[in-house]
């Protein structure tokens, strides 16, 4: 299954000129202080710079270009949910109602794909209006709004939108579960597992500073309900202080002296259970450590009871470096990773998908081919293939060939001035062969000139690896399946317009865990 969406806008969706995020006024807020008092916040709107209109051949406006003048920027969209063969070759395609569940275009963590633990459904997280609040296409700034159980008078943006778990069985019934867990930004990924599901996401989209956050309501009810959540399907969503967050992992866990703005250290993205335990990964913003975590204890997947209490713990030999470059000796311009997706392959082998930094460089000549791509993309975004020895995860080598990763690529009708590259990977799912190997598939990430890469046409890929590898497969060149092996080949490419999001084996009507 693959999870897309497309861009249905049109110039009127945004007027030049007009007030962004909608609604938004200017000017400094009130929010009470727990001791007494109020703290004074400073809200901020923008200016729209460009109308609604998706870049094309035939003239220059790019509704993206109002990312530049408003953070908050997006255009929901509607969900499809493609289902293709191993191949590739397209099957069928369900189409979520747009007055159920939305999605927002150019946010490009969002729309993971994660079938459950008992094979019978796949998850994904989307928007779904609040009192007041249609859901439907073309709506702005959707992805950063207020749950409307964790109102924060602080966002400039003033729409009421819940982050709802769309799950569906073999049959395609949708089953739709509101949340209100990650006010003022997105959630990312949802996996079903013992009748819950298991979340990760970001929120806080506010103005409230790093003290306000631990010192008025509304900043404790942001910190306590982002990273790692519990939702219960089909009950009413939860409001503070029965929204459940599984955990808290600060950077002074792993000796770090000076602690993170409140909850931002918990701004997770990709998701998988894996033998009853909990993973999760953190690949951008610029607080805390983009590595892979274990949230809970080994085999014990965190409960309602317990979910206060679960630690949060990097792997062991995961990166520690802060999301600023800085090292645990205090020194700083280190590299730091972007992973993104994650596959057990089993318990010794974890396949990483890294997205790339999402840097774009003047270009250059690099073996034969024009390339935009830096030098910490190019040497480690990819499929990355760690192996757990002794106790200690180590990465054995990156999966690349045939990713082309900063090769500009053409779109059939998508301006040539801001053709994308492939940056990375983003989701990744994959399966076990009978002769030894296994064949990943994932979703590409990208590197361009448009004013918000995630809204770029990408690629879903696949590419198989010998599963007892530990050095990068090279083979013979004479075009066998030996010369496959290691070699990214694209099954699909998004049209302009068009973006590709998660990726997972289809549900089926009895449990299968076999590709899991």
């Amino acid at each position: 299954m693959l999870s897309r969406s497309v861009y249905e806008g049109t110039a009127e969706t945004v007027t030049i000129g007009q007030t962004l995020p909608p609604g938004c006024v200017a000017g400094n807020v009130n929010i009470p202080l727990i001791k007494g008092g109020n703290a004074s916040v400073a809200v901020t709107c923008a200016t729209a710079v460009d109308n609604g209109e998706y870049p094309n051949l035939l003239d220059n406006h790019n509704v993206w270009n109002n990312n530049g003048a408003d953070g908050s920027f997006g255009v929901t969209s509607p969900i499809f949910l493609d289902n293709l063969t191993t191949d590739g070759h397209w099957l069928d395609t369900l189409d979520i109602p747009t007055d159920v569940l939305v999605t927002s275009f150019s946010s490009k963590s969002e729309l993971a794909l994660n079938r459950s633990t008992d094979g019978k459904s796949i998850t994904f997280v989307s928007y779904h209006g609040g009192p007041g609040f249609i859901t439907a296409p073309n709506q702005l700034d959707v992805s950063n709004s207020n749950t409307p159980g964790v109102v924060d008078p602080s966002n400039p943006v003033v729409s009421n939108y819940f982050r709802s778990v769309g799950e569906v069985d073999a049959n395609g019934r949708i089953m739709v579960t509101d949340g209100n867990a990650y006010s003022g930004n997105n959630g990312r990924a949802a996996i079903k597992a013992d009748s819950l599901y298991y979340l990760t996401g970001n929120d806080n989209n506010g103005g409230l500073s790093k003290s306000q956050l631990k010192t008025t309501q509304v900043g404790i009810n942001l910190v306590t309900s982002t990273g790692a959540e519990l939702l219960v399907p089909g009950l009413m969503p939860p409001v503070p202080p029965n929204i459940t967050m599984l955990g808290d992992f600060e950077v002074t866990q792993v000796g770090y002296s000076t602690a993170d703005k409140p909850g931002k250290d918990n701004n997770f993205r990709g998701l998988t259970i894996f033998k009853n335990t909990m993973y999760v990964t953190k690949g951008s913003g610029g607080n805390g450590i983009n590595t892979v975590y274990q949230v809970g204890n080994v085999g014990e997947l965190p409960t309602p009871s317990t979910a206060s209490s679960a630690p949060i713990t990097i792997l062991p030999g995961f990166p520690t470096t802060l999301a600023s470059g800085v090292a645990q000796d205090g020194t700083g311009g280190h590299a730091v990773a972007f992973p993104f997706g994650t596959w057990f392959a089993n318990e010794t082998t974890l396949y990483v998908c890294d997205e790339g930094d999402g840097t774009s460089v003047a270009t250059r000549v690099i073996n034969g081919k024009n390339n935009v791509a830096d030098d910490v993309t190019l040497a480690t975004s990819g499929i990355q293939k760690w192996s757990l020895v002794n106790g200690t995860w180590q990465l054995l080598y990156v999966l690349q060939d045939g990713l082309d990763i900063g090769v500009p690529y053409s779109i059939e009708n998508y301006p040539a001035a801001i053709s994308p590259a492939t940056d990375g990977c983003r989701n990744l799912t994959g399966k076990h062969n009978h002769d030894g190997t296994v064949t990943l598939f994932a979703v590409t990430s990208t590197i361009s000139k448009n004013g918000d890469q995630g809204a770029d046409p990408n690629k879903l890929v696949k590419v198989s690896d010998r599963l007892s590898a530990t050095t990068l497969p090279t083979g013979d060149g004479d075009n066998d399946r030996d010369d496959r092996i290691g070699h990214f080949a694209t099954i699909r490419s998004a049209k302009a317009g068009e973006v590709f999001r998660g990726v997972a084996f289809a549900p089926k009507e009895r449990g299968d865990d076999d590709h899991r």
